[in-house]
C-alpha cells in the first residue's frame, strides 16, 4: 500500500503543478457526555460483571474533525479523532485515551470516469437500518447509535463510472482499520462491486475474498414506489471463521467449528415519509446462522453451569442469537436545522426479548448543542437483548467548530 500511495503522490504532485486551484475546508465537534449503564444483577452471561467488564458510569470528552483538499483532479479527505474516556464499575476505574485517524482517502481522477484511490474508508452501502446483511466488514453498520464512530477498512480501489447510471469497483483490502480484532480476517483480501441506478430505483451486487475463507457474496436494492414510500432489501451469503455450535440438547457441550457452513442473511424494509418530513421505517431481517428457541436455550442453560462457559458463551456468540427479528424507526425530519429526534424498537422474534431506544438532539445556539440517548431492555436474563444490561443513559453536549 505504501508503494501505491508513494506512486499517486507523484501523480498527485504532477497533476497539481498542472492545476493549481485548490480548495480546502475544515470542520469538527467537541463532545462532551455522561453515561450510566444498569447491569443485570442475575446476568447469566456476564455474572458479576465478572466477564465483560462493562463499565456502570462513563464520562467522556471526544474532538471529531473533518479535513478537506481538493482541486478537479485530487481530493482528499481525513477524519481524525481524539478522545479520552473514565470509566468506572465495581471492580475499579479505567482511563483510555484515543488518537487516531478513522478515516481518510486520497483520490485522483486519472482519466474521464477512472479514479483511483487510497485510504482508510467505511465500506458500507445499502439503505438499512437495522442490520447491513450486504457488507461483510459492517454487519452492526452503527446506524441506531447516532453517537457511535465507524473505523474505515484499509483499501486501495480503481473505480470506473462510465455514467450516471453504472459504476464498477475493485479494491485491495489491506487490512481493517483502528481497533481491528486479531487476527484480522480480511487482511489481503480483494473486493469487486457493480452499482446500477436510475431515477426511481438502485441495486448493487458485492463480493469479497479473505485469503482463507470461501467468497462473501452480497446485494443491495431500493425502489422509490411514490414521493412517501421507499421500498429497499439486503442480502448476504457468507462463510464465518468460526461458529459457536450449541445443540437443543442440553446434555451436549458448547463446541466451537473452525468454519461454519455457508449461512444466508436477508432484509425487507420499507419507509414512509409524512408531510411534515418525519418517517417511519419498519425492518424485518433473517438471520440464517442464529439459534432456534431450543438452541437458545440450551444456550444460556450451559452458560449458567460455570463461569468459564459463560465466558465461552459470551466470547464466541453468534452476532445475533436469535434467527428473526422486527425493527422500527420513527425518525424526526432530517432537515430541521434546530431539533432531532428518533425512537427505535427491536423485537427479537426468536425468544421474544426487546429493546427500545431513544435519541434526541436540540441546538441551543449556532455552535452549542445538547443530545441523550436512552436504551430499555426487557425479557429476562436468559433472553439476549436483556441478558446482560436493562437500562443505558447518556447525556451531552456538542460543541460545533469553528
Amino acid at each position: 500500500m505504501r508503494l501505491v500511495i508513494w506512486a499517486m503522490c507523484v501523480w498527485v504532485s504532477t497533476a497539481s503543478a498542472v492545476e493549481s486551484e485548490w480548495r480546502s475546508s475544515w470542520g469538527g465537534t467537541l463532545y462532551g457526555y455522561v453515561n450510566s449503564m444498569s447491569l443485570r444483577g442475575d446476568s447469566v452471561l456476564n455474572p458479576g460483571n465478572q466477564i465483560a467488564h462493562l463499565p456502570q458510569r462513563s464520562d467522556a470528552a471526544e474532538l471529531r474533525l473533518n479535513f478537506k483538499a481538493e482541486n478537479e483532479t485530487v481530493r482528499f479527505t481525513m477524519r481524525p479523532i481524539a478522545s479520552i474516556r473514565e470509566m468506572s464499575h465495581s471492580f475499579g476505574s479505567q482511563r483510555r485515551i484515543e488518537r487516531y485517524v478513522s478515516q481518510w482517502q486520497l483520490r485522483v481522477r486519472a482519466a474521464e470516469g477512472w479514479n483511483v484511490a487510497a485510504g482508510r474508508e467505511v465500506l458500507n452501502w445499502g439503505a438499512a437500518q437495522f442490520r447491513s446483511p450486504s457488507s461483510p466488514f459492517y454487519f452492526d453498520n452503527g446506524r441506531g447509535d447516532p453517537m457511535r464512530e465507524l473505523v474505515g477498512m484499509d483499501n486501495v480501489k480503481l473505480t470506473w463510472t462510465p455514467d450516471m447510471q453504472s459504476s464498477a469497483t475493485l479494491a485491495r483490502i489491506v487490512r481493517a482499520g483502528y481497533g481491528a480484532v486479531v487476527p484480522d480476517q480480511w487482511r489481503d483480501s480483494w473486493l469487486a462491486k457493480l452499482d446500477q441506478r436510475g431515477n426511481e430505483w438502485a441495486y448493487g451486487v458485492v463480493a469479497v475474498k479473505a485469503p482463507f475463507l470461501p467468497a462473501f457474496y452480497g446485494a443491495n436494492t431500493q425502489f422509490t414506489l411514490s414521493d412517501t414510500l421507499l421500498l429497499y432489501g439486503e442480502f448476504g451469503s457468507s462463510v464465518q471463521a468460526s461458529a459457536l455450535l450449541s445443540p437443543a440438547d442440553v446434555a451436549q457441550p458448547f463446541s466451537v467449528q473452525a468454519t461454519s457452513p455457508r449461512r444466508t442473511t436477508a432484509l425487507a424494509g420499507a419507509t414512509y415519509t409524512f408531510e411534515d418530513g418525519n418517517s417511519l421505517a419498519a425492518e424485518y431481517l433473517h438471520e440464517g446462522r442464529g439459534y432456534t428457541q431450543a438452541e437458545t436455550d440450551a444456550y444460556f442453560a450451559r452458560a449458567a453451569d460455570a463461569l468459564p462457559l459463560a465466558g465461552m458463551a459470551l466470547g464466541y456468540a453468534p452476532r445475533l442469537l436469535g434467527r428473526d427479528y422486527l425493527h422500527l424507526v420513527w425518525q424526526s425530519n432530517m432537515m430541521d436545522a434546530d431539533y432531532y429526534w428518533r425512537a427505535m424498537f427491536t423485537h427479537n422474534a426468536t425468544d421474544s426479548s426487546n429493546e427500545l431506544g431513544a435519541y434526541g438532539e436540540k441546538n441551543l445556539t449556532t455552535h452549542l448543542g445538547v443530545f441523550a440517548t436512552l436504551v430499555l431492555n426487557s425479557g429476562g436474563a436468559r433472553r439476549e437483548l436483556s441478558s446482560l444490561f436493562t437500562r443505558s443513559v447518556t447525556a451531552g453536549l456538542k460543541v460545533a467548530l469553528p
